[in-house]
């Protein structure tokens, strides 16, 4: 049995080799999309491939330890892979670059440092390796699959010369590669040191509690508030890129025995054919333990309070909590090689909303309204030296709207990630920004309102082509116990408006390129906000006057910098709307957030999640 002090002075560790290691990368790296984006995550994982560290998810040692025996593994070995169907699950598309370094002691492996980010460029046929309109993985950059990239520290100079060759940005790759290499294998001396000092024995004690304490901790505090049954929730991509926009069903059926020993039965049947385009996922590898951590942070909504919620980790412990049944080959879920891929974080960061829908269905609400905080948009072109550029930035959005607060503004689900600072951006390519900020009146109306997304303008200063891989351009973020539906994702570009997928639309110099992006949706019905607070959004720029009357039924009178609310106006206001909801719910002209919202099997309007 580990030493409870010991387990504690272990888990501090890991947590600070983990934020060592991402540091050393951040610091290190050359492309914008790791150094200053930040879309990278390192992980720890224990001879078991236990993942142990739980501020992140991560990819996989699988694929690693089974192409290569771990008794073979020496010091100053690191090992890549790109290949998503050769990856177990954990990478989802091939400019997603995976490093796993072993950590020895007294000779023998005892864990895995590993890293893994989106990088700017892996080959393909569009620059960025994310071909909207792909219908082939062959289209979209260079597979490698498990290969020995440094051999007890010397190099592969072949490997990273072929790689580097079929990038667009060579110097940016390789730079990036070398970064996580060096961040990892300096994770693995620091890890390393921990077993001196402590041994190998007493610290995988301490691994076994840190993994089994999560296990109890979620099955104690979160699954308990799940009832026992049966329910079922669903959600859609709206288009692939290759056939014409249409839904792509991603369905849920939970089902809850809370004596079994994997609580929670997740079954994904119903779950629509694989696409023609790249929104496909390979999930169902190695029992799908990769989405097993990807869902999980879902369940922690479910604790007593937001504090509590923060400190609880996602590691290996989840994994034995969660029961998954995939389809048969042959769908979103479940795609057959060579399907295309590069688009999955449809299909992935709808899932996590879908897990979502069918918790609030099961809780009576207890879960925030849905939310769409990635997509990729950005542009490529020559520079006034002619050197080819890629600007690639990865924009988040609106939270959906909580039990207890309003969502959050302009965040990203990949932790720490961020914007490209204006300053950086406007020195190193062609254009300007000429707005950043939050997308007025973007946020689904609520009790608590769904968070804001981005309102950015661009202006060209040189011919270039604009490229986008975005969802909910149709769809919007839809609300919880009658919230309403956030605003979708739009890009304009000088009054023409861009599909939510295209690779290569010419912009001019002297045009705006105008991105909103998605608003979370709210939670509880808009009557129901304190007027005071819809007052203090307006003032603040987050709802219009507009939005306020019309969504809200608050009507305000004054100065801009003194707005009031016209309390006699708006219980009137307000009378009328709920008057009108009650003598017919489906005539509700002042909550249409969005084109012809689809209808979800039960009669209910895709745009909320009717809970009362």
């Amino acid at each position: 049995m580990a030493d409870p002090v010991l387990v504690e002075i272990v888990e501090g560790t890991l947590a600070s080799v983990e934020m060592e290691v991402e540091t050393a990368i951040a610091r290190t790296a050359r492309s914008p999309m790791i150094r200053d984006a930040h879309d990278f995550r390192a992980g720890i994982h224990d001879v078991r491939l236990r993942k142990l560290t739980g501020r992140s998810y991560s990819a996989l040692v699988q694929p690693i330890v089974r192409d290569f025996p771990v008794g073979e593994m020496r010091p100053g070995d690191v090992f890549f892979h790109n290949d998503v169907y050769l990856s177990e699950g954990g990478i989802g598309h091939l400019p997603d670059l995976c490093v796993t370094v072993p950590v020895f002691h007294d000779g023998q492996v005892v864990a895995f440092v590993q890293a893994f980010g989106h990088h700017d460029d892996i080959g393909g046929a569009v620059p960025g390796s994310m071909p909207s309109n792909a219908r082939s993985v062959f289209e979209e950059g260079l597979m490698v699959p498990p290969i020995k990239l440094w051999d007890e520290g010397v190099p592969n100079r072949a490997a990273l010369t072929i790689m580097t060759r079929n990038s667009r940005m060579p110097d940016s790759l390789a730079g990036d590669l070398d970064a996580e290499c060096s961040a990892c294998l300096m994770g693995a001396r620091r890890l390393g040191e921990l077993f001196d000092r402590y041994g190998r024995e007493a610290v995988e004690a301490c691994f076994d509690a840190i993994v089994s304490n999560t296990t109890e901790t979620f099955r104690r505090e979160l699954l308990a508030k799940i009832p026992e049954g049966t329910h079922v929730w669903e959600d859609y991509a709206e288009h692939d890129g290759v056939d014409e926009p249409r839904l792509h069903t991603q369905r849920m059926t939970l089902t809850v025995d809370h004596s079994a020993d994997s609580p929670l039965i997740i079954d994904f049947t119903g779950t629509s054919p694989q696409a023609k385009g790249p929104i496909n996922h390979a999930g169902d590898y190695a029992d799908g333990v990769f989405l097993k951590k990807w869902l999980a942070p879902i369940l922690r909504n479910l604790a007593d309070t937001p504090e509590r919620m923060a400190e609880l980790d996602v590691n290996e412990g989840v994994v034995p909590l969660i029961e998954m049944r995939f389809p048969e080959k042959g769908t979103l879920l479940t795609p057959i090689f060579p399907a295309p891929t590069n688009a999955r974080t449809f299909v992935i960061l709808r899932l996590l909303g879908v897990l979502a829908g069918v918790l609030a269905k099961a809780t009576g609400g207890r879960m925030p309204a849905d939310q769409e905080t990635i997509r990729y948009t950005g542009v490529y072109g020559d520079g006034a030296d002619g050197t080819p550029y890629l600007m690639r930035e990865v924009l988040g959005g609106g939270s959906g709207g909580r039990w207890y607060a309003d969502g959050e503004d302009t965040i990203h689900v990949v932790p720490d990630s961020r914007n490209i600072p204006v300053e950086f951006a406007e020195s190193r390519w062609p254009f300007r920004v000429e707005r950043l900020g939050l997308a007025r009146d973007s946020g689904g109306p609520g009790l608590y309102r769904g968070g804001l997304g981005y309102d950015k303008h661009l202006r060209m200063l040189r011919d270039a082509s604009f490229m986008s891989i975005a969802d909910r351009s149709i769809l919007s973020c839809w609300g919880v116990n009658g919230g309403r539906a956030g605003r979708p994702f739009v890009v304009e570009i000088e009054g023409r408006e861009m599909e939510g997928l295209v690779d290569d639309s010419p912009v001019r110099a002297g045009e705006i390129i105008r991105v909103r992006t998605t608003g979370g949706g709210g939670w509880g019905s808009p009557l129901d906000r304190d007027p005071a607070l819809v007052a203090a959004d307006v003032r603040d720029g987050k709802v219009s006057a507009d939005g306020a009357r019309d969504d809200y039924g608050v009507v305000l009178y004054g100065d801009p910098d003194d707005l009031r609310v016209d309390t006699e106006a708006t219980e009137t206001r307000r009378a009328d709307l709920r008057a009108l909801l009650q003598a017919d719910p489906a005539a509700r002209p002042f909550f249409d957030r969005g084109p012809g919202f689809p209808t979800l099997s039960g009669g209910l309007p895709y745009a909320e999640v009717d809970l009362r």
